[in-house]
């Protein structure tokens, strides 16, 4: 189909929920991506973070093949050995209890608010399920959480939310434990708040937060949707804060393309949820589960994750060499980063790069988003340097 054809589809059959750009985009390969009309762009942007390995990665659909040859879905009733392989690599690698596969970072995210929710209701009985989050925030498009998301331009349109949330000012500890009281269950926050515009939160503020949590038996929720596998340099971001999370929602990178989410806990939570009490139809899909498995076998080692950190560094120092006026500063860690520019030039600026075929984000108000595929070479980050080099 020609690019108009796709166009014309699109408005068509499928609700306009999204603003897209002009782009059909056909192929890729590492983190170079060509569209319908055969141009050629630097993607930064992994699919919002989702292509870890990059596009047509050879060992990632090698297994995907072989897994759909041999078996592609079976429900929960039923064992499967990808599954429990991917369970054990995430569960040792962090050293946690057990895990429950989902689909996506909200459904993932709603399974870490239930499991909180029951592990207080078990324990002190109704009226203790409260769960702060912080401002600016974002937790996923269901309806409850849209209501955990700490912005008030999400809570439109869909009401009754989900009643139950709260929400602190990022780091400020006072705020904190102003808003925790005697109905509080959880507090539940992101290492960085990727769509909140890069915004990483102060380790002495997460590490204090932490030690309150822990005072009052209080559950630390963190959501590693965007963070999590390797993106800001070691599997999940909270190990660069010095804490241990109760639970732990992630998706994104997880399955390097497929949708996969997944809820870890602790052994103090791991067994709250009990047969019946919570499932999916789609967890623990077998597909999902080698494409898992593969990456977390890529990914997961030190040389790699050092790698990640390393070509953060580069790309942040280069930007900023620039020395365009129009680039206040460079935030993130790893291959999460924010370029703050002046917000009435942002799009514009998004614009210009896409021209040149450079592939980004936004987040927040201000910042130029970059998640590029962690498998990036040197070659393609300063094929995108060039573009910006010309554009900031």
């Amino acid at each position: 189909m020609t690019f108009e054809e796709i166009k014309q589809g699109e408005e068509t059959y499928i609700m306009h929920t999204y603003g897209r750009f002009p782009i059909a985009l056909d192929h890729g390969k590492g983190a170079t991506l060509w569209d319908t009309e055969g141009k050629k762009y630097i993607d930064l942007t992994s699919g919002i973070g989702v292509n870890s390995l990059g596009h047509d990665n050879d060992a990632l659909t090698t297994a995907i093949s072989e897994q759909a040859h041999k078996l592609m879905h079976a429900c929960n009733l039923y064992y499967t050995e990808p599954m429990v392989q991917a369970a054990k690599k995430l569960v040792d690698a962090a050293g946690m209890g057990k895990i429950f596969f989902a689909n996506s970072g909200a459904e993932a995210n709603e399974g870490m608010i239930k499991l909180a929710r029951k592990y207080s209701f078990d324990k002190y009985g109704e009226g203790r399920n409260k769960i702060i989050t912080l401002k600016q925030s974002f937790h996923g498009r269901t309806v409850t959480t849209l209501k955990a998301t700490g912005q008030d331009k999400f809570h439109q349109y869909f009401f009754p939310f989900t009643e139950g949330f709260d929400y602190a000012a990022a780091n400020d500890i006072e705020d904190m434990k102003r808003k925790i009281d005697g109905t509080t269950c959880a507090v539940m926050m992101e290492m960085i708040q990727g769509e909140g515009g890069v915004l990483p939160l102060d380790k002495e503020f997460v590490q204090a937060t932490a030690e309150f949590c822990k005072e009052k038996d209080i559950l630390l929720l963190i959501d590693e949707v965007q963070t999590g596998i390797g993106r800001t340099g070691s599997l999940f971001c909270y190990e660069q804060y010095g804490v241990q999370p109760n639970i732990i929602s992630m998706a994104k990178g997880l399955g390097g393309g497929v949708p996969i989410g997944a809820v870890m806990a602790d052994k103090k939570c791991q067994d709250v949820l009990g047969a019946g009490t919570h499932g999916t139809t789609f967890g623990g899909n077998p597909l999902c589960c080698a494409a898992a498995n593969t990456v977390l076998d890529i990914v997961n080692k030190p040389e790699f994750l050092k790698s990640v950190q390393e070509k953060g560094e580069y790309l942040k120092k280069e930007i900023l060499a620039i020395g365009s006026p129009k680039v206040k500063t460079v935030r993130g860690m790893g291959l999460m980063l924010g370029i703050v520019v002046d917000k009435d030039e942002r799009a514009a600026m998004v614009s210009q790069l896409m021209e040149k075929g450079v592939l980004v984000l936004t987040a927040g108000t201000e910042a130029i988003r970059l998640l590029p595929p962690l498998v990036i070479t040197k070659e393609e980050m300063d094929e995108a340097i060039a573009a910006m080099r010309e554009v900031f």
